[in-house]
């Protein structure tokens, strides 16, 4: 999905600013990095008084590791709660109390760790100690500080966010306030304390809950994940398996926050009513203290050739849904900008051909979109189809079309009229992204986290207007093939049997 958002903001940019004033734009950007690693982007806008910030974090769920699915996530929490001085009435007495969290959960993990022989009467007892321990602690938090303190002096939009690739943190100021932002996000960086830990793992578990176990939805898209990769850690949600999560520990976060949260795996995007030498002062004064350390290492699991078409049952006894999903490589690849031209074909609103033939025409559908990105681009990944049964229809009819529908799409070429469409639909779209300051933060700290240079948000505008009619068929048919798909539907519990259709 990241990469469809990205291509259709690179089309939005071919008309925010056309070629003769892409070096004029160039000169608002302002870029240096600190001796420990750290990047800044600032571009200057000065319209009005506001200033947008953006952090990228070179890190994900995909980087949790093994029995530890949700650590990432759980960090993106743990750094709204403040730092050694924000968010206590008394550190030192705080601190004692916190590491007697760990203490008591160490003993009561010491005896569950007997397996059989543990003593369950003595679980008890633990348990008892530890929720003592956390309520102990609990006295000396003042609930939201950090995010009151922003919010006080006109914060707005303050937000996070773990994907598989990344975890983002942004909100926006007053400009007369933009020093504010350079305490506060230096301070959770450099001094995280990772208090109420465990109650914000509650907070987790149930967020999962919500998202997955009560939203069929949700639980459709995670067996799709689950099912279609095998190895890869693209199979796992990105706020993690709850026997994961159940089991998180302070110490585990802590080492994930002291291996991925290095300066040299951060971007920082700053744009708005900003000078740029102000903007470096400042960054050298509070983020220089962030000691320099290793980049983390790259993520080396694989996902092996699929074997052949996998399928995957839902019961649920709501609307029925069906994902279909094909195996693509990953966002660096030469394709990239082929997959996402043929998904704004495929599924661009009511002119998509997914919506005319299965909505309009064949009104077997009540929904039909495509996502050319699916659930991130840093690895190789998925284009997946979501199809919704009209009342009356079923998963069956809407495979069987859509089984139809890219066989033709495979058989002809793309008309130039079609492909000049859907490039002018996805410029008309999303032209306020780059208007916005936060938009633009964005995906400034994006384009450089994933490739290296904020301008290939520009450059790579190129390659999209290069896609043709014979670069569209020829990736259809290469990749929307029966052996690398993967189906997951949602049925009514007790009706057994997988869809049929082939291509």
């Amino acid at each position: 999905m990241r990469a469809l958002r990205l291509c259709a903001i690179l089309l939005t940019a071919a008309i925010c600013l056309p070629s003769q004033d892409l070096k004029e734009f160039e000169k608002k950007v302002t870029q240096f990095t600190l001796a420990n690693g750290l990047h800044f982007i600032v571009a200057e806008r000065h319209e009005a008084p506001v200033v947008s910030f953006h952090t990228y974090v070179n890190a994900g769920s995909v980087d949790d590791p093994s029995g530890e699915t949700g650590i990432a996530h759980m960090f993106e929490h743990m750094a709204f709660k403040g730092t050694e001085t924000i968010g206590t009435v008394n550190w030192p007495s705080e601190k004692k109390a916190l590491d007697a969290i760990e203490e008591a959960y160490d003993r009561l993990e010491a005896e569950r760790n007997k397996g059989p022989k543990a003593d369950e009467s003595r679980i008890g007892v633990l348990q008892a100690q530890l929720k003592m321990a956390i309520d102990g602690a609990e006295a000396y938090v003042v609930p939201n500080d950090y995010l009151g303190i922003i919010e006080t002096n006109g914060g707005a939009g303050v937000n996070a966010g773990t994907s598989l690739d990344s975890t983002e943190y942004y909100y926006s100021l007053p400009s007369n306030r933009t020093e504010l932002w350079f305490l506060m996000e230096s301070q959770r960086f450099l001094r995280p304390v990772f208090r109420e830990f465990y109650k914000e793992r509650d907070v987790v578990l149930e967020e999962h809950r919500m998202r997955v176990e009560s939203n069929p939805q949700g639980k459709l898209t995670q067996d799709l994940l689950a099912t279609a990769f095998a190895a890869h850690p693209y199979r796992n949600p990105p706020g993690g398996w709850p026997s994961d999560i159940v089991s998180l520990r302070r110490a585990e976060a802590k080492a994930f926050f002291d291996k991925y949260y290095v300066p040299a795996n951060i971007t920082m995007a700053i744009v708005g009513d900003v000078n740029p030498a102000d903007a470096k002062r400042m960054a050298e004064r509070y983020f220089n203290p962030l000691p320099a350390r290793p980049l983390p290492p790259r993520l080396h699991t694989e996902e092996p050739p699929q074997p052949g078409p996998k399928t995957a049952v839902v019961d649920s006894p709501t609307q029925p849904i069906v994902a279909i999903a094909y195996k693509r490589p990953d966002q660096y690849g030469k394709e990239d900008p082929v997959f996402d031209v043929i998904s704004l074909i495929l599924s661009s609103g009511r002119t998509g051909l997914l919506y005319k033939d299965l909505v309009q025409d064949k009104k077997i559908a009540l929904v039909a979109q495509a996502s050319a990105t699916y659930p991130d681009g840093r690895y190789p990944n998925l284009f997946v189809f979501f199809l919704v049964p009209s009342v009356g229809h079923t998963v069956d009819e809407n495979l069987k079309a859509l089984d139809n529908l890219l066989g033709q799409f495979k058989a002809r070429k793309m008309d130039a009229e079609t492909l000049a469409r859907v490039k002018t639909k996805a410029r008309a779209g999303v032209i306020r992204r780059l208007d916005n300051n936060a938009g633009l933060a964005q995906m400034l700290a994006t384009y450089h986290a994933s490739y290296g240079d904020w301008r290939k948000l520009f450059t790579s505008i190129d390659d999209l207007n290069q896609v043709t009619a014979d670069d569209v068929q020829r990736v259809a048919r290469q990749y929307f093939v029966l052996p690398s798909r993967t189906v997951a539907y949602l049925a009514q519990p007790g009706v057994a049997g997988a869809p049929g259709g082939r291509q």
